[in-house]
């Protein structure tokens, strides 16, 4: 993204928007001395029906005071085989494959998508599916970094796969009043089996449910509930129906958030998921690992970019790299 950017190009960028939080920085500092419109997949803030949550019941007040919210990811979509170390595929350039990471023998989990389970390579479950709904929330809430963010868990049930990632994490993202607490499992069942990836938001005057496939409201003493599907365009776009291992229920959502980068490149203004905000959500989940790593809480300086007062868990928001690659600066790009 970096070298796009530079380059002159305006660009899209997955999340987590970075491996560390010293790379999101400088992805960050790039967009902005550039001027270049970055916009993250989180493309959550371009789903239809929660853009409609969040005008008619979170911004019409209808929940009234929000202190916590639930987000938590119930998929079993940690890589359970224990398949042996061999040579990599002829196809594959697997020293360029692994990049900066750390080089370690090929194994058939690691290409072409289970390099998710790998720590090597990205950032669990935490920094894959929380990203998403921490941003979510964050989206309808109005809200920015996190004061401190905590986190525990590890690999507690299943212990015979090569996957080295979390099967159970839970952290907290404290907003001051506010709290934002997300677990996940990738073993046993959903606690509601119509919310297994999702967002609970408990407020004094009603509870809302929310994910990909819908959303639910409850009032509190009385009222009628509200209970929205997600919406499909299926009609309006019949290439939905047969492209290749296309989330349908997803599509709107993909095409709405393409659609505003393409507006923000005309307009030279901010996507509704502008870097800035891909790079609070990614790096508020990449501490809460950190935190998990070392053990405690850790206490965020926004206008910083640091931990307050830890030397240890400052040195951790940058990775080493594997010569030659060269880690990027914010201060340098």
């Amino acid at each position: 993204m970096i070298a796009a950017v530079e380059a002159g190009a305006d660009v899209y960028v997955q999340k987590p928007t970075a491996v560390d939080v010293i790379e999101s920085q400088a992805m960050l500092a790039a967009a902005r001395k550039h001027g270049r419109v970055v916009q993250v997949g989180t493309q959550r803030r371009s789903t239809p029906h929660l853009i409609e949550a969040r005008d008619s019941i979170v911004k019409e007040g209808r929940l009234g005071k929000v202190a916590f919210v639930d987000i938590y990811c119930y998929y079993h979509m940690r890589a359970r085989e224990n398949p042996p170390d061999t040579t990599p595929p002829d196809y594959l350039d697997y020293d360029m494959w692994t990049g900066p990471a750390p080089m370690r023998p090929y194994n058939s989990l690691v290409h072409p998508r289970s390099w998710r389970a790998f720590m090597e390579y990205g950032n669990g479950i935490v920094g894959d599916m929380c990203v998403h709904m921490l941003d979510m929330v964050r989206w309808m809430l109005g809200l920015g970094w996190p004061r401190s963010v905590s986190s525990s868990g590890g690999i507690l049930v299943d212990k015979d796969s090569k996957a080295n990632i979390t099967d159970t994490q839970t952290a907290t993202f404290d907003f001051g009043d506010l709290k934002i607490v997300w677990n996940h499992r990738t073993w046993g069942r959903s606690p509601d089996p119509d919310y297994p990836w999702g967002a609970t938001f408990y407020g004094d005057k009603g509870t809302l449910r929310a994910s990909v496939m819908g959303y639910d409201f409850v009032p509190e003493g009385g009222g009628a509930p509200v209970h929205k599907d997600v919406t499909y365009e299926l009609e309006q776009y019949p290439e939905d129906k047969t492209e290749k291992d296309l989330e349908k229920h997803v599509a709107p959502a993909i095409r709405g958030h393409m659609k505003d980068f393409l507006s923000a490149i005309v307009t030279r203004g901010r996507p509704v998921a502008d870097i800035e905000q891909g790079h609070i959500s990614s790096a508020s989940c990449i501490l809460a690992n950190l935190s998990m790593a070392l053990g405690r809480t850790l206490v965020w300086n926004a206008e910083k970019g640091e931990v307050v007062g830890d030397a240890e868990a400052n040195a951790l928001l940058r990775r080493p790299y594997r010569a030659p690659w060269v880690h990027p600066e914010p201060a340098k790009v």
